[in-house]
């Protein structure tokens, strides 16, 4: 027998099934290009409360992972797919032991 969620646990499972539930919409509209996009929007709006709060760091931090990407595909399309390789292994790995779907 389990016990009933907290109200903190009612919470981050209800943030969750959102989550999971408008990234199967945009996929649904969209493809990976409305996954995409549902992630940008999110992680921007995140961005502006972040600021808001001030934690102006944020918008240099996410400076940093868009250059990041962006040398990665840059070395993808030279003919060196290992950058790009590592990067979404370590996604990987940090999503599944951190994201917002645990």
């Amino acid at each position: 027998m389990t016990r009933p969620l907290s109200g903190v646990e009612r919470s981050i499972k209800g943030r969750n099934d959102w989550l999971k539930e408008e990234e199967r919409k945009a996929i649904e509209s969209r493809g990976e290009i409305g996954r995409m996009e549902f992630w940008l929007r999110l992680t921007r709006s995140q961005i502006t409360k972040e600021v808001k709060a001030n934690r102006g760091d944020v918008v240099a931090g996410f400076t940093m992972v868009c250059r990041l990407f962006k040398l990665v595909l840059e070395r993808r399309a030279a003919g060196d797919p290992r950058l790009f390789e590592h990067l979404m292994q370590y996604a990987d790995t940090v999503l599944k032991q951190h994201g917002p779907r645990s």
